[in-house]
Formats: structure tokens, C-alpha cells, sequence
């Protein structure tokens, strides 16, 4: 969601955080799902606001998409919460040149705050891959493990990726990436192997549900039924989630790659900006039942009992956001923080 086409994650089951979805916010509810804090609005309440209101509700993990100085400052002292940070797109070309750039970015952008923040992840760069950037993401990602490792830092890097990369995805079992995928992003997952460290994902129902809402069931978008609508040999799925999650561990399998842990960075629903598709109810419908989902710890067909970790997105409306549903992903108003809609 941080690209206009899409664009909370996790961790590993310790990074768990509670939700408190009482009265229109979030309960006491052990999980492990996190929150999504994007900066691209004119209205955002300050960083040491934005903490407290994570901290009332109990959260433990947040991701933000870069290394802003005044939100990384504002978390000094707060290692309670795991911070996700990313590395942007458009460093990554120079970045990519040397082992020596990579560490100059780290002490410059990471180092200042191994004290006092609980930095968790380093995504190297977001939704890049496939495309004309993203073969600069292996060898900073390579670059980075090399750094933290060398100064025995628990920080995990990885990168976060589209659905966009599966050329197929119906029924799961015929996941596949697609050629450029493929060649991109295969060598990415062999090295995650390598350190066992998860790919991180995006898996957002709501594109592929408007996109034909004629012929998909809301029900099925939203985790609303428990009848199985896609039966795939002996597996059956409910849910469109679930079928987007397995098609792409079923592509990663046709690779060679299997049992790599997989975090879903971000999940969400508009709750205005396309009609009758993007009302408060849905969004509230979905976000809740993605949490209890999560909270039930059945993982997926493909993967039962493997719990999912994952961060909702967003936590404000962004009024700097394309027009229209990019800008109302949030689950609070920036302007007093309180909740958008209840979840439950």
C-alpha cells in the first residue's frame, strides 16, 4: 500500500502485541498482528502522540516505511514495541554498488537507535519486485544480513512483495511466479532460506474482489462463511485470503523452496472511496475477522496449525495518498485518533 496500486507484519510468534477492539478501538486480545504507520498525510498527530495511542492499546509491533528521524526519536526508550523499518526504493541502485554504501546507510540511518529503539526488521525496499528496480534488492539484502551479523544484531532483513509476482493463482495449487518473478525474486527466497528468515507479503482481497464483484462473493472477501467455495483436491477454502496465501507458498514450492515462514506486511479494506464496495461495515467486517483469523491459529489449508503473523493496514487516513481508497485505509482519524469504525 505504499505504492499507488496497493500498496499490521509481524514477526516471528514472540513479536506477538494485543488489539483492543471494545467500543469502536481495539480490546486486550493476545495476537499477532501490527499495525501499519504511514506518514503521508499534511494532519498526522505528532510520532510521541501516535506511540502513546500504540501504547494504550497494548500494541507491540509497527512497521513504517522508511527511517524518519522524528518517528524513530519518538520511539526512543519505548523498546516495548518492535519497530519494522524499511529502506527506500529509490536507494537502493546506489546502495546496491558496495558492501561499503550499505553500511554507510546503516550507520547513518540505523545505528543512532540500537540503544534505545527495538528496530526488528529491515525491509530492503517495497513492492519492487517484479519490476525495473528489483534486481537491486538481493545484494543489498545480502549486503545488510552481512552488517548486522557482524555485529551480532538479533535484526532481521528482508523485502516485501506483491501479489503481482504470481502469474497464476487459481486454484492455489497452481500458484506460479511469473517469468520475471521468477528470475528476480527466486534468488531472494533462496537466500531468506539460507537465514531462515520469512519473506514478507502483501495480500490485499479487496483489489481482486472490486475488480469483479460480480462474480465474487463479498462473503468470500471477507472472511464472512464458513462454506468452502474453492475446493482445491483435498484442500478447501472459505476465503479469498487463504487461497492469495497458499498460491503463493505453492509457487515458492515449484521453486524449490518450502517451510520458508511467510509474514503478511499488509492487509486491509478501504472503508469509503469506491461506492457501495468500500463502506464502514465491510472494512470493519474484514479487519475483524482477518484478526480473529489470525488469533485462531489455524493458519491456512496449506499450512494448518502455522499461525499467521500479520500488520493491518493503516493506522490514519492519509490525506497525501492517491484520491479516493488510498486514503481511507486508515482505522483511526489522524486529526483526534479516534477509531473510523468498531472492528467487531
Amino acid at each position: 500500500m505504499d505504492c499507488p496500486k496497493k500498496s499490521l507484519l509481524v514477526m516471528l510468534s514472540c513479536m506477538a502485541f494485543l488489539l483492543n477492539y471494545n467500543n469502536g478501538g481495539f480490546v486486550d486480545a493476545a495476537t499477532n498482528v501490527g499495525l501499519n504507520y504511514g506518514l503521508l498525510g499534511d494532519n498526522l498527530p505528532p510520532p510521541s502522540e501516535v506511540i502513546n495511542l500504540y501504547k494504550s492499546l497494548s500494541i507491540t509491533n509497527i512497521r513504517i516505511f522508511d527511517t524518519n528521524t522524528d518517528v524513530l526519536n519518538a520511539f526512543r526508550g519505548n523498546r516495548d514495541i518492535g519497530v519494522m523499518v524499511g529502506v527506500k526504493n529509490q536507494d537502493l541502485e546506489a546502495l546496491s554498488v558496495s558492501e561499503d554504501a550499505v553500511n554507510t546507510w546503516f550507520v547513518t540511518n540505523i545505528e543512532p537507535y540500537l540503544s534505545d529503539v527495538n528496530i526488528t526488521f529491515i525491509t530492503v525496499g517495497n513492492e519492487i519486485i517484479p519490476g525495473e528496480i528489483g534486481s537491486y534488492v538481493l545484494p543489498v539484502m545480502q549486503s545488510l544480513t552481512n552488517v548486522v551479523k557482524s555485529r551480532s544484531l538479533p535484526i532481521l532483513i528482508s523485502t516485501t512483495v506483491a501479489m503481482t509476482n504470481l502469474g497464476q493463482s487459481y486454484p492455489p495449487s497452481a500458484g506460479d511466479f511469473t517469468p520475471q518473478a521468477r528470475e528476480q525474486l527466486t534468488p531472494v527466497l533462496k537466500f531468506l532460506s539460507q537465514t531462515n528468515t520469512p519473506i514478507l507479503v502483501n495480500i490485499y482481497p479487496y483489489f481482486a474482489y472490486a475488480a469483479d464483484p460480480v462474480n465474487i462473493h463479498l462473503d468470500y472477501a471477507i472472511f464472512k462463511t464458513d462454506a468452502v467455495v474453492v475446493q482445491d483436491g483435498p484442500l478447501g477454502y472459505s476465503n479469498m485470503f487463504d487461497v492469495i496465501f497458499d498460491a503463493f507458498v505453492w509457487a515458492m514450492e515449484k521453486e524449490g523452496i518450502k517451510d520458508l515462514p511467510m509474514v503478511v506486511t499488509e492487509t486491509g479494506w478501504p472503508s469509503a472511496g469506491n461506492g457501495n464496495l468500500t463502506t464502514l461495515e465491510i472494512a470493519s467486517i474484514y479487519n475483524g475477522n482477518f484478526v480473529k483469523h489470525v488469533e485462531s491459529g489455524k493458519g491456512t489449508p496449506k499450512r494448518p496449525n502455522n499461525s499467521i503473523n500479520g500488520f493491518l493496514f493503516a493506522t490514519f487516513n492519509e490525506n497525501q495518498k492517491p484520491a479516493g481508497t488510498e486514503q481511507n485505509f486508515g482505522l483511526y482519524y489522524p486529526t483526534d485518533m479516534k477509531p473510523i469504525y468498531k472492528l467487531f
